[in-house]
């Protein structure tokens, strides 16, 4: 038999996704769940499942530690404005975030993870068994991008490393080297529709890791509603970056965007 697997899921199909890879190899995954987040059906196909709201440090560590767990990965994201409205800190997040300087993702993010590698949980990637959901490097789809595409995808990609330096999110939508929008707490999807409606037609959207993206955690995800966001503002390219970028449902993403003729690269640049 395989080894015990922590998972803290978050919200999303990734949770669903890693618990299944690490049953396929064989090991048995005990779950934390975060209320309002995590998909119901995650308890199908876990060992056991400890559901918590969002901040409740403390129970997270003593029910791995109860369950014999040793490696844990961080799978799926908290919707940043729940942050601001259904945060239950518990005494020990309490603590933690006292310490800190700023509350940046990262910044926040790193101390947990130092905190519970002090309680004896080492934090692994989320990729650990499904390595294959990275994105792979090239033109991903049918049409490349155009000239001027290919211009506003190296300009965009600048003005995305310089927000991701900062921390502030991962993704900007540019048109005619003008940014239109920056990704903040709304997420990637509502960044898209945001920019996307001021660009009226033909935006182009970037999203990439930070220069100093833990992979452990806070990984880059697009997917078919990614497309279906794009086509919905009549977005023209997607660029994002390869080997740091989680792609769910590969296949219908991109047939999505094949059908809607939107242009996918994944590319590895500075």
């Amino acid at each position: 038999m395989g080894e015990k697997i922590g998972l803290i899921a978050g919200n999303g199909q990734f949770p669903l996704i890693f618990a299944q890879a690490a049953i396929k190899e064989g090991h048995q995954v005990m779950a934390i769940a975060h209320k309002g987040e995590t998909k119901p059906e995650l308890e199908r196909y876990v060992k056991e499942i400890q559901w918590i709201r969002v901040g409740q440090l403390g129970k997270l560590i003593k029910f791995f530690q109860k369950a014999g767990v040793k490696k844990v990965v961080l799978a799926g994201g908290i919707k940043k404005r729940r942050l601001f409205t259904e945060i239950f800190p518990d005494f020990k997040a309490i603590s933690l975030l006292s310490r800190l300087k700023n509350k940046h993702d990262d910044v926040v993010l790193r101390a947990i993870a130092e905190e519970l590698e002090k309680e004896g949980l080492k934090i692994y990637p989320s990729t650990l068994y499904a390595p294959s959901l990275l994105a792979p490097e090239g033109c991903l789809t049918k049409r490349v991008p155009t000239k001027e595409e290919k211009r506003e995808i190296e300009f965009g990609w600048k003005i995305a490393r310089d927000i991701g330096r900062l921390d502030i999110g991962q993704c900007v939508v540019v048109k005619r080297q003008i940014v239109v929008a920056v990704e903040a707490v709304e997420g990637t999807d509502e960044t898209i529709r945001r920019g996307g409606k001021l660009a009226k037609e033909g935006a182009v959207v970037i999203k990439i890791s930070k220069p100093q993206q833990d992979l452990r955690f806070d990984v880059p995800a697009v997917g078919v509603e990614t497309i279906n966001t794009m086509q919905e503002v009549k977005a023209s390219a997607l660029a994002i970056e390869a080997g740091k970028t989680l792609m769910f449902d590969r296949e219908k993403m991109l047939d999505a965007a094949d059908k809607a003729g939107i242009s996918v690269v994944s590319l590895r640049w500075p």
